[in-house]
């Protein structure tokens, strides 16, 4: 019989990208349903906590997120347990910096510092492209965004 979705994550199952530590307590933060997946995105709060060392505890990192300061591609993000993903832009207001979310040589994750300007695009890389009703071509690319009427030249893995 099914019991739901699981709302709770141990700490030693969570990714390896994180980088958390094993004996810092029993659980880790589990990211909400988004448009990365539970192994290729890192939660606000790890970010935050972890990783730019804004906040040391939980409820520190729950005011930040809930007095509107980060942006995640050009939008605010209240949920300290959103999802952020590879090529994702976050912004700190308060602090005038930008981040863009990427890979190191090992495999993990790695806050690059931006520029402003470069903090205004983002790359995405098509998973697929069809056609929809009535015939009209889309691309989904792979932060689950979709393009209607994409150049005729884009195809998958683009």
């Amino acid at each position: 019989m099914a019991r739901g979705i699981i709302k709770h994550m141990k700490r030693m199952y969570a990714p390896k990208q994180w980088m958390l530590d094993k004996l810092k307590g029993r659980w880790a933060p589990k990211p909400s349903a988004g448009p990365h997946k539970l192994r290729e995105c890192m939660p606000l709060i790890v970010m935050l906590r972890e990783r730019l060392k804004y906040a040391l505890t939980y409820r520190e990192v729950k005011m930040i997120v809930m007095q509107r300061l980060i942006k995640i591609d050009g939008k605010v993000r209240s949920d300290m347990f959103y999802p952020a993903g590879f090529m994702d832009v976050v912004q700190i207001e308060k602090t005038k910096e930008n981040f863009r979310l990427l890979y190191n040589t090992k495999g993990r994750f790695a806050l690059h510092k931006i520029a402003k300007e470069e903090a205004g695009y983002k790359l995405c890389r098509v998973k697929k492209v069809t056609r929809g009703p009535k015939g009209i071509p889309y691309a989904i690319t792979h932060d689950g965004r979709t393009v209607r009427y994409p150049d005729p030249d884009i195809k998958a893995n683009d």
